[in-house]
């Protein structure tokens, strides 16, 4: 059985428990707690050894230049478009709002608001083995940047520690893929306690939290999407969803843009008429650090989870929400279930509860296969917009490209 099944069957079934046997799960609750804690474990390693293997494969001085350029700028863009869809969603139909959830006392005792300025000079480490000590992910973050740099301008030197960064991220992304296998178990857990304590109540909400995802997406597709072709690259549309037809079923089948990279790369050599060289350099860096879909999803996600405990969304927040997830998306593979670990980095830098991740653990996948398909169409849109510029597109092949193909 599938792992996304068998949560969705953890989901259920934690529904069924909490609705049948009231507050008599909150024995649940320590089991909920400790799978809460064992993706807190995992957060601090992988958004250190991801983040610095990311940015130092980006770093290569050979790929950087005026096509890593504009690839990189065309990526942050339509990333933080994303993410703005994605809170106009969530703030106009307020998916989590009503559902009352109590604060755990845990987050009560270690939270703490800070003000931009605070925020802003409290993300720089004194001391980074603190910061891995204390699970605060922005400094890690920081520090990350810092230690990719250090690690290229070492040269040949560098790349020995590089090199043991990842096997590190390698080591970090099964021992992932084992804890995973733990989620239904933690999603039934956290969800019978949640629905013993509030009832029916959060079924509704979580239909409107895949809406506005769905929504978005749709937004991200049909608006920037297809705007940046016709206007900015000056390519008709329809050939391109024609020519990335197999990747995009793909991707929606499999919610991994990762595991739909070969299929993107024939697509847009044998279809679109992108030349190697353009769509391997382009392709390869956005399934590591271009993922609109992941972005959208993590503001939906995380501000879901703050209505649905009542917390306020400050401005301050939100700033700390587009900044965490254009990072994070340089450290997320394009797997299914990755989301769910780096929405923790997300909640952890806003000061939310994690343990409002059972909300949406049991529905991620439903989220995941549009996400996935928005992933890979962005990374697309990118390899055709450098690829005009640099006039290495055969438009004929473009254009004439049919469903048949």
């Amino acid at each position: 059985m599938k792992p996304w099944i068998k949560i969705l069957i953890g989901l259920v079934l934690g529904v069924i428990a909490g609705l049948a046997l009231g507050h008599k799960v909150d024995f649940l609750e320590r089991i909920g707690k400790a799978f809460i804690d064992l993706l807190k474990m995992l957060v601090g390693l992988i958004v250190f050894s991801s983040l610095v293997v990311g940015m130092c494969h980006i770093s290569d001085p050979k790929k950087l230049g005026r096509i890593g350029t504009r690839t990189l700028l065309f990526y942050g863009a339509t990333t933080i478009i994303a993410i703005g869809f994605g809170l106009l969603m969530v703030f106009l139909f307020k998916p989590g709002a009503g559902l009352g959830l109590p604060i755990p006392e845990a987050h009560l005792q270690g939270s703490k608001t800070l003000g931009l300025v605070d925020f802003i000079f409290a993300i720089v480490p004194s001391n980074p083995f603190a910061a891995f000590a204390e699970g605060n992910i922005l400094q890690i973050i920081v520090f990350s940047i810092f230690f990719a740099f250090a690690i290229t301008l070492a040269g040949e030197r560098g790349q020995k520690v590089l090199g043991l960064l990842e096997s590190v991220s390698e080591v970090m992304y099964s021992l992932t893929h084992f804890i995973m296998k733990l989620a239904p178990y933690g999603v039934f857990a956290l969800i019978a306690t949640a629905v013993g304590s509030i009832g029916l109540k959060v079924i509704y909400p979580l239909l409107k939290f895949l809406m506005c995802n769905y929504v978005a997406c749709l937004l991200q597709i049909f608006i920037v999407f297809c705007l940046s072709l016709r206007y900015l690259v000056k390519l008709r549309v329809a050939p391109f969803f024609k020519g990335m037809k197999d990747a995009i079923v793909l991707a929606f089948t499999t919610s991994s843009s990762s595991a739909t990279l070969p299929v993107s790369l024939e697509c847009a050599r044998n279809h679109l008429g992108l030349s190697p060289d353009i769509s391997g350099f382009v392709l390869s860096l956005g399934s590591t650090v271009n993922m609109n879909g992941a972005a959208i999803g993590q503001a939906i996600s995380a501000i879901f989870i703050a209505q649905a405990y009542g917390i306020e969304v400050t401005v301050v927040k939100v700033l700390i929400l587009i900044f965490v997830s254009l990072v994070s998306a340089i450290g997320a593979a394009g797997i299914p279930g990755t989301g769910i670990v780096m929405l923790s980095v997300v909640l952890n830098a806003m000061g939310l509860p994690l343990e409002g991740i059972a909300l949406v653990a049991g529905v991620d996948r439903l989220r995941e296969m549009v996400s996935a398909m928005v992933n890979v169409l962005g990374d697309a849109v990118a390899a055709v917009y450098v690829a005009k510029k640099e006039n290495q597109i055969d438009e004929k092949q473009y254009h004439a490209v049919t469903w048949l193909e």
